[in-house]
């Protein structure tokens, strides 16, 4: 794409010409491929929900996505890894399947126990991060006891 800028002298103003491009009609905001949403209830007392949403774009051509959600402390150490609510599987390096053109909506469930023990996490802030196919999204969410 080609740019032109020019400044107008006397006015202050710039007035520039750009190529066109091929995107959303004016006025809408494209669709995100991947969209992580907060998880609910926020602050949660003993377990939460996180749901997120991958687009249809993301399972083009029979493509499966590696996805992983991990629960982080403000310290960066690993606390937990989610399960996908429906399977019961843990979301580590899980691939998912869509039969939707439009994408598929999922959720995670955390209980709030510590990896590997039957030990409820402390009070405070927690990361979650999802990672598809390598790309990471990432949110805040608060214990409350």
């Amino acid at each position: 794409m080609k740019r032109y800028a020019w400044a107008v002298l006397g006015l202050g103003l710039w007035v520039a010409g750009l190529g066109v491009a091929a995107g959303p009609a004016w006025g809408q905001q494209p669709r995100p491929t991947v969209e992580l949403k907060q998880n609910y209830p926020n602050p949660f007392n003993p377990a939460t929900t996180i749901p997120f949403s991958l687009n249809g774009d993301v399972f083009a051509n029979g493509h499966r996505p590696k996805v992983s959600l991990k629960v982080y402390n403000v310290l960066a150490q690993l606390v937990a890894v989610p399960i996908l609510q429906g399977t019961g599987e843990a979301l580590d390096n899980l691939e998912l399947s869509c039969s939707s053109a439009d994408g598929c909506a999922y959720s995670a469930y955390w209980d709030g126990n510590v990896r590997n023990t039957s030990q409820q996490a402390a009070s405070g802030v927690y990361i979650y991060q999802l990672v598809v196919d390598g790309q990471r999204f990432t949110k805040k969410m608060i214990i409350m006891k």
